[in-house]
């Protein structure tokens, strides 16, 4: 996605999300010294995601572990919900926690969500307050409200060896209500030099799709079925999967434009994360290597808007609507909120057999090779088949369709929405052929058979980008941008939420490259707003610094990765990139292994490097 800064962004790309600062104590006072017994790795906390009953949890009143409407969970359907009453008011929250002996390691984890009616930017009218025994661990208050839920994590180590009681208390003071909504609490110990044993495999791995959906006269609903056949690749059993139902961001739990019903091969639980996630548990846990496969009823309504995910007058754009199961690693479940602002989304590369029956007057672009057969009644069925695709997506309308093959072999279509001239058309034509092989020669062949371009001059986002399938303004550097994703974030895949940068700094340096652009003195113009901001920050960051966002990650990435150039050289700068695409095709990237690919092409320490550019992790 390219944001396009002169115009407004959509209604909640805005909301903040703050990380609040920890306040770590001393060792408290009734701290005794810990004993010599060897340590026994546990996680002490019970119940912590509250799904079984309110045991053995104290709380000041009985809705404050609940499942009602207003909220949601993090993970399952049950959460903690102190405060959110508008008027002076306490909620408390606690258990009994037991630290084994010996532990020289013990970590307290929680998924904290905050909403808040105050206005202040500066002002902690309404607290919670994290608390072992007597000792305060950490303060959070209406100015670190956020979108959806952000991991908060804090050692406690030096309380091993006691029994103590953990606490959350929550205080608002007289008017406009703040509410703190906990869930998934954790107290992991371990020895201290050997961490507890994780399994870091993503899974469920190699997740295959079938799709059958039907529309309306106008393209705008579709309903029908899907299922997915995917396999336990960790040596931990697999007991559930999640599906995410992005789109539902564009209505409410409500009205939800994505509705998943009559679910087969698993029981549906609750919806969370804002109606965007959907747990499925599985009929009995899946060992590693076995496979499994879910089916459900399927209903997609657009709404209206020239969106990414919406239509403009008779042209449907249907991205990210159709539900992708969600990854889970040593991190857990990735289920973070959805972001207008960029891209949350994080799944395998998988395979996607689509067959779209519509009207015979719509064209149907869609990811992967389409074709064409008669339907019943003047309808077309549109069949589309991708292999190693990170997502689908398709549009629909009265477009006017030119096609060309770029000089490597690649057929390319673009799709105009009425409004476009035929020049522009054909520019955007000669464009997309020339970016596609600028960039298969520097990184890898395209591997995705054909490649469709749509055109609306109308999209407030800029361009949109989904594998073999983008959606654009009539513009040469957004669309070689949008064509640069095919491989970061397609066929190098990432984890969009939380590493922003791997896909737009690097397709951003690649549109670069293609353009003949490079990057002198960009890095000169270089200024950071606070000590905070980093290239390498999560989308939780830059939805609360929105204004920062394309700035930092697409401006002062690209000449990171330019003056990254100039230290390695021309030649082993192209040679990196061109192994690294290689080595994680079809894969997933992660900051870590792009800064030791780096390191391992040069002699020099490129320590102070990632220091001055501000690329952590």
């Amino acid at each position: 996605m390219r944001p396009t800064p002169h115009k407004a962004l959509g209604a909640g790309a805005l909301t903040v999300a703050a990380v609040a600062a920890l306040v770590l104590p001393g060792t408290p006072a009734t701290a005794g010294p810990a004993t010599a017994t060897a340590c026994t790795p546990a996680q002490v906390v019970t119940n912590g995601g509250f799904e079984s009953g309110t045991s053995p949890w104290t709380a000041s009143s009985s809705t404050v572990i609940t499942s009602r409407s207003g909220q949601t969970a993090h993970g399952g359907s049950s959460y903690a919900w102190l405060d959110g009453v508008g008027g002076t008011h306490t909620d408390t929250l606690g258990q009994s926690v037991t630290i084994p002996s010996g532990c020289g390691s013990a970590t307290l984890t929680f998924w904290l969500h905050i909403d808040t009616a105050e206005t202040t930017s500066s002002t902690a009218y309404d607290k919670l307050t994290a608390k072992l025994g007597s000792a305060t661990l950490a303060t959070y208050s209406n100015l670190d409200k956020n979108t959806g839920y952000v991991k908060k994590s804090i050692d406690v180590s030096s309380f091993a060896g006691q029994t103590v009681n953990l606490s959350f208390t929550g205080t608002e003071d007289s008017s406009l209500q703040t509410s703190f909504v906990l869930d998934d609490i954790a107290l992991d110990t371990s020895d201290g030099t050997t961490p507890p044993s994780t399994d870091s495999t993503r899974t469920p791995a190699t997740p295959s799709y079938t799709v059958n959906l039907s529309s309306d006269t106008s393209g705008t609903v579709w309903t029908g079925h899907e299922s997915v056949t995917f396999t336990n690749a960790s040596a931990t059993a697999l007991g559930e999967v999640y599906l995410r139902l992005w789109d539902n961001y564009h209505g409410s739990c409500d009205a939800m434009p994505v509705t998943v019903r009559n679910v087969t091969g698993g029981t549906a639980g609750a919806l969370s994360v804002a109606c965007t996630a959907l747990k499925i548990d599985l009929p009995s846990p899946l060992a590693q290597g076995q496979s499994a496969t879910i089916g459900f009823d399927l209903g997609i309504t657009v709404p209206s808007g020239a969106d990414r995910f919406g239509h403009d007058g008779a042209f449907s754009f249907v991205g990210n609507a159709l539900p992708l199961l969600a990854v889970r690693d040593s991190a857990g479940w990735h289920l973070d909120p959805y972001t207008n602002n960029g891209e949350s989304f994080y799944s395998l590369a998988a395979d996607f057999k689509v067959t779209l029956d519509h009207p015979a007057s719509l064209l149907v672009p869609a990811t992967g090779t389409s074709t064409d057969t008669p339907g019943s009644s003047g309808r077309t069925v549109t069949t589309a088949t991708a292999s190693k695709v990170r997502d689908f997506a398709w549009a629909a309308g009265p477009f006017t369709k030119i096609s060309g093959t770029s000089a490597a072999g690649v057929p390319v279509n673009v799709y105009s929405v009425s409004g476009i001239s035929s020049s522009s058309a054909q520019s955007m034509l000669s464009t997309a052929k020339t970016a596609v092989d600028a960039h298969a020669a520097r990184f890898g062949a395209y591997p995705y058979g054909e490649l469709d371009a749509v055109i609306d001059n109308n999209y407030w986002f800029g361009g949109m980008e989904y594998p073999g399938f983008v959606l654009d303004l009539v513009s040469t550097t957004a669309l070689t941008h949008e064509i640069g994703h095919q491989w970061w974030y397609g066929i190098v895949g990432d984890d969009e939420y939380t590493s922003p940068w791997l896909d737009e700094s690097f397709t951003d340096y690649a549109t670069d490259l293609a353009l003949g652009r490079t990057g002198s003195n960009c890095w000169s113009s270089v200024s950071w707003a606070s000590g905070a901001e980093k290239i390498t920050n999560s989308m939780a960051y830059w939805d609360a610094h929105s204004s920062r966002y394309s700035t930092v990650v697409y401006g002062y990435g690209k000449c990171a990765l330019h003056d990254l150039r100039r230290v390695l050289g021309d030649t082993a700068m192209a040679k990196l990139l061109k192994d690294y695409a290689s080595a994680h095709w079809y894969g997933v990237s992660t900051t870590a292994e792009f800064k030791a690919a780096a390191q391992a092409a040069t002699s020099t320490d490129l320590t102070p490097f990632w220091t001055q550019h501000r690329i952590e992790g």
